[in-house]
């Protein structure tokens, strides 16, 4: 009888013992995947993605696009949806236009050859008129905005 209690007890110490192991396995694990999801997180220039942050171009620094010029597709300028619209951030100088289109992963930088010029790449030129903004590419209008910088508020739920 002796005997068998001496293996109970011994057989519980054992696998008490790897119960705790297992357990600090699994706490070393997690804060591993915790430190891993923070630096999968941010970017090659440390813009934390989750909170909304791009690197801009023309300002070299981390930025929220939502925060830029917004212009809506002109084929439905009444947008609610921002995730269609495109953006636009200005450098300091404002002879650059760093312009953000929906669906894709990097900007364009769009140059203004003098005061009064239209800011172009390539195929796209945004013009400035006594309205706001056009974005036109290969001279046909695909967006356009009042030139109001940050997030456009379509409807409110309180009387005015």
């Amino acid at each position: 009888m002796k005997k068998y209690i001496l293996m109970l007890v011994v057989l519980f110490a054992l696998t008490s013992c790897k119960l705790n192991d297992q357990k600090e396995e699994n706490k070393v694990a997690n804060q591993g995947n915790k430190e891993g999801v923070i630096v999968a997180d941010k970017d090659e220039n440390g813009c934390l993605a989750s909170a909304g942050y791009i690197w801009s171009k023309v300002n070299k620094e981390c930025v929220k696009v939502f925060t830029g010029m917004q212009l809506n597709p002109t084929s439905n300028l009444e947008n609610e949806d921002e995730t269609l619209s495109a953006y636009i951030l200005f450098n300091e100088e404002g002879n650059q236009a760093e312009l953000f289109l929906p669906k894709e992963t990097s900007s364009l930088v769009l140059t203004q050859e003098s005061n009064g010029k239209p800011w172009a790449f390539e195929d796209w030129q945004l013009i400035k008129g006594t309205a706001g903004y056009t974005l036109k590419k290969v001279d046909k209008p695909m967006f356009s905005g009042d030139g109001q910088v940050g997030k456009k508020v379509m409807e409110s739920d309180t009387e005015q």
